[in-house]
Parts: C-alpha cells; structure tokens; sequence
C-alpha cells in the first residue's frame, strides 16, 4: 500500500511540473494580425504579426524572407534583441528597432524569466515572399 500512495504522489508531482516544463521549452507564440497588399506600392505587402514570449522563452537566431523591412515594437514587458553584429539590446514596453532586408536576427528573448512579454512585428515584403520567418543554419 506504501508504494502505491507513493507512486500516486510522484505521479501527481509530475502531473504538476510538466505543464510549467512544457511552456518554459516554448519559443513563442506567432499570431496573424494583418496581411494585406499595399495598393500604391505594387508587388509589395504589409503583414503584421503578434509574437508573444513567455517568461524566459526565446526564438532561434533566424532570417526573415529577403525582401522583408521589419519595424518591430515591443508592447509589453522586456525584450532582449541582437540584429547582424550590433551589440545585444533590452528593449522595453514602447521601445522599437528595425530589421533591414537580409538581416539575421541573432538575439530574440524573453528578457524576464518572471514576465510576459510581447511584440508587434510590421513587415513590409514582396507580396508572397514566403516564408517571412527561416531558422538561421
């Protein structure tokens, strides 16, 4: 009977850390905002995504498609951000940087291992210039 309420309590131990565990191994999560052709400027368009970063997550160092000029924005909490080889950045709710076209994003987290927080992407890109995000190898 011992061994059995002890495996429950492991069992249940896990049942509790594996959620926590799940979400810190998360990089982010990507929402569409906007995707629509600029009609004075044409073959190019204006996608906005919403990058959400939990606490202490992070993306991989990436590329964005090569046509693409990104304004990123932070609406809440801390990001840290590194662009091609400038030096490694906090930036905080209201603060902004650019991506030039062929840029590698090296550095793109979660500055808090408590907080949320969150950015607001604004590329403007050849119209189906896809993907707007790539892995860097």
């Amino acid at each position: 009977m011992k061994l059995s309420i002890s495996a429950a309590a492991a069992l249940a131990a896990l049942a509790l850390c594996a959620p926590a565990a799940a979400h810190e191994s998360q990089a982010e999560t990507v929402a569409p905002k906007f995707d629509q052709a600029i009609t004075n400027v044409p073959g190019k368009s204006l996608v906005v995504v919403e990058v959400d970063y939990a606490p202490g997550a992070a993306s991989p160092s990436h590329t964005h498609a090569p046509s693409a000029f990104i304004y990123a924005y932070v609406l809440a909490g801390a990001i840290e951000s590194q662009v091609n080889d400038e030096a490694p950045r906090i930036y905080t709710a209201g603060e902004s940087w650019y991506e030039a076209p062929g840029a590698r994003h090296r550095i793109s987290r979660n500055a808090s291992t408590t907080e949320p927080a969150k950015l607001l992407a604004i590329f403007v890109v050849d119209s189906g210039d896809k993907p707007l995000t790539t892995p860097a190898g």
